[in-house]
């Protein structure tokens, strides 16, 4: 049930992992936490609990190791660099993952469904609204959507304008957009603590205003910033989105 391979990527420049935990099913690309690598959600027990609907053949489980995130906490990189990995990120998502995911389910352009929790909701709902025709649904959980708070500089450089949903998402028309009015992204977020719910309702209203379909969910303030979390959003959402 479980798949892992390693390769360079030149984009990336280092080596990254590709994992997978299932047979077959609905693919789904789960993105790390801002430190983590691919096997992160078996360490911290999600593919624990996503193990019935695995096991039923209802999905499979895809992750990779979250360079950009990783690059993103560290200082000593400069903030243009920084923001170009984010978008070589994306682009080692489009062309080097997404064809393995292709390849392993033996159907290509078979919609590919996101998911993602802290940073990797950003990478969850960015590369769903970059690649509409790649990625059909986008689960961002406790997502922190305006990250370039976080970097010592105010405005982006052209590659991370062209990364992040608060900036090129505005911009949008024609084909890119009618296309992504066709998507959904679920915005999940509890209320408690380390929880910042307004930066999933930001999201919101910049895709509500370009028309594109979307939700925000309170879980509340009980709910914290954390994988005890995560671990009950995840199984829930895949289980009414793939119940038959």
């Amino acid at each position: 049930m479980f798949e892992k391979t390693r390769w360079y990527s030149q984009r990336l420049q280092t080596e990254s992992t590709f994992a997978r935990w299932g047979v077959t099913g609905q693919p789904i690309l789960v993105f790390p936490t801002a430190g983590g690598d691919a096997e992160e959600i078996e360490r911290f027990l999600m593919i624990k609990v996503l193990t019935p609907l695995i096991e039923a053949g209802r999905i499979k489980i895809y992750s990779v190791d979250s360079v950009a995130g990783k690059m993103w906490l560290q200082r000593d990189l400069s903030p243009e660099h920084r923001m170009w990995m984010v978008h070589q990120f994306h682009q080692y998502v489009k062309h080097e993952v997404v064809p393995a995911i292709y390849r392993d389910c033996k159907t290509d352009g078979i919609p590919i469904w996101t998911a993602g929790a802290s940073i990797g909701a950003f990478h969850a709902a960015a590369v769903t609204c970059r690649f509409p025709d790649i990625f059909e649904k986008a689960l961002a959980m406790s997502g922190t959507y305006n990250i370039l708070k976080f970097i010592e500089r105010k405005t982006p450089t052209d590659y991370f304008f062209v990364s992040s949903p608060l900036h090129f998402v505005p911009t949008l028309s024609g084909r890119h957009l009618d296309k992504l009015r066709t998507r959904h992204l679920q915005i999940v977020s509890g209320e408690g603590r380390f929880e910042d719910i307004t930066e999933s309702f930001r999201l919101a209203k910049v895709l509500g205003d370009k028309g594109i379909p979307n939700y925000v969910d309170s879980w509340g303030p009980d709910w914290t910033h954390d994988w005890i979390t995560w671990r009950a959003m995840m199984p829930k959402y895949l289980e009414e989105w793939t119940r038959s």
